[in-house]
């Protein structure tokens, strides 16, 4: 067994030619570029037992080699995949089921009759990889870069495959995301935590690909730090499959999600004081706010404009050609893996950085509940929209954070806050503004408010 820890980056044709002669890889080449034509096919049941247990298995022709391989469950973070790999070589191209057995079986795969397993797609392409090494302080680091390109094939559907894996064969995994981020300052790279296997699975069956990751489990001890880093780390996810999944399908609602979860990290990046100094989140608050400028009018716009709607998937996919999403996807993965916000801040910081979310939390949220100054908006509710930056602040930390915090009907609070914001965000008219001055009577209104205006 090998812990396999990689992460994809999906590119265009363009991008994979120009990572050939990119000076960076060029420099730290060891070995060469190596052609290779992998042809693989695919295992499951019927019923898709294996892709439910978050496990891949395949036969794998590698010139005259036949390798048997089985990824067991593991872990994606933004891109950055890690999971465990069990490889056999096979005399012949045949499933050798009696391999599967012992450790690297899953256990809740016991009882599976392993005589069901039938093939079910297959991913064939011609990859192009090299050993790039160089020192990194003290210590070396080598990664295996690999240019795929080809297909992922189910019966007579088809999606192309395009792009560069680095996977980490020696050296700390935080090298990976610095290689990928310095290629991605001059070329569209797309991080992408869907495997080929499950693209596979996702032309097998559509409804079999989950856009939704594990909802980070915030627990009432934990230090703000490890709060914060845990959302952040599901949201700038979360924000990747959805980008994924509306370069695929183009549906409307994946691209509202994908710009409400960049406002979620939006606002919680705002939300730390001390905890996290201006300076230490500065380049990603303009990479956010250059993102939601261009994008969140266009959904506003585009809820009730079908022309819109339909030109949008072919501005995503220009996006998308642009270094801007890659970009900022790696760089927030690097500043969140190495904790940027924690560097240079002084003793009040630290202070508040360690505090248990379930004591810092209660007092931020009533801090901006103060300050939203609802009663005045009751009175001039054209001026609510300049409140939005604290209401989705306080959205954020009640969508992800609720349960640490005493306060009755919070679910409750965070419905209504949620009707605000999206009142506060449509263009005024007499029925808008009737409509915001009741809801802000509604919010004012509401048990747990009024608890948040005590605290």
């Amino acid at each position: 067994m090998q812990k396999e820890t990689e992460i994809k980056l999906r590119v265009s044709r363009e991008t994979l030619a120009a990572l050939r002669e990119h000076p960076l890889l060029k420099k730290r080449n060891k070995s060469g570029w190596e052609r290779r034509e992998l042809m693989n096919q695919y295992f499951d049941t019927p019923e898709r037992d294996l892709a439910q247990a978050k496990v891949a298995l395949r036969l794998r022709k590698d010139g005259d080699e036949i390798i048997q391989t089985l990824k067991t469950r593991g872990q994606s973070v933004a891109g950055l995949s890690e999971r465990n790999e069990y490889n056999w070589d096979l005399p012949k191209a045949k499933l050798d089921v009696k391999k599967l057995d012992g450790e690297c079986w899953p256990e809740q795969l016991a009882e599976l009759d392993k005589k069901t397993l039938k093939p079910i797609f297959t991913t064939d392409f011609v990859r192009e990889r090299a050993e790039i090494a160089w020192g990194r302080g003290k210590a070396k680091v080598v990664i295996e870069a690999a240019l795929d390109l080809g297909h992922v094939v189910v019966g007579k559907q088809k999606e192309e495959i395009c792009e560069l894996e680095l996977e980490l064969r020696e050296g700390d995994p935080a090298a990976l995301l610095e290689l990928a981020a310095e290629l991605a300052a001059t070329l569209a790279l797309m991080p992408c935590d869907i495997s080929k296997a499950e693209r596979g699975y996702r032309l097998y069956d559509a409804s079999s690909y989950s856009l939704s990751l594990p909802a980070p489990q915030i627990h009432a001890e934990m230090p703000l730090d490890d709060a914060f880093a845990a959302i952040m780390w599901h949201l700038l996810g979360s924000s990747q499959r959805l980008a994924e999944q509306y370069r695929f399908n183009g549906h409307w609602r994946l691209l509202q999600d994908w710009v409400d979860t960049l406002g979620e990290l939006r606002a919680l990046i705002g939300s730390l004081g001390q905890a996290a100094p201006r300076q230490s989140t500065s380049e990603l608050r303009s990479a956010l706010d250059a993102l939601l400028e261009d994008w969140r009018p266009l959904v506003q716009a585009g809820d009730d404009d079908e022309d819109i709607r339909k030109a949008a998937p072919e501005q995503f996919a220009e996006e998308l050609e642009d270094v801007r999403w890659g970009l900022f996807s790696l760089s927030t993965s690097r500043w969140l893996l190495a904790r940027t916000w924690t560097a240079d801040r002084n003793v009040r910081g630290n202070r508040q950085g360690a505090a248990q979310i379930t004591n810092w939390l209660p007092r931020l949220l009533a801090d901006d509940a103060v300050a939203l100054q609802l009663p005045r908006y009751q009175q001039q509710p054209e001026d609510l929209a300049e409140q939005l930056p604290r209401i989705e602040r306080i959205q954020a930390w009640l969508h992800h954070a609720r349960n640490v915090v005493d306060v009755p009907e919070l679910d409750r609070l965070y419905g209504e806050l949620n009707k605000l914001a999206q009142l506060a965000n449509q263009p005024i008219t007499d029925e808008s503004l009737d409509a915001r001055m009741h809801q802000a009577i509604a919010v004012y209104q509401n048990r747990a408010w009024k608890t948040l205006l005590r605290l």
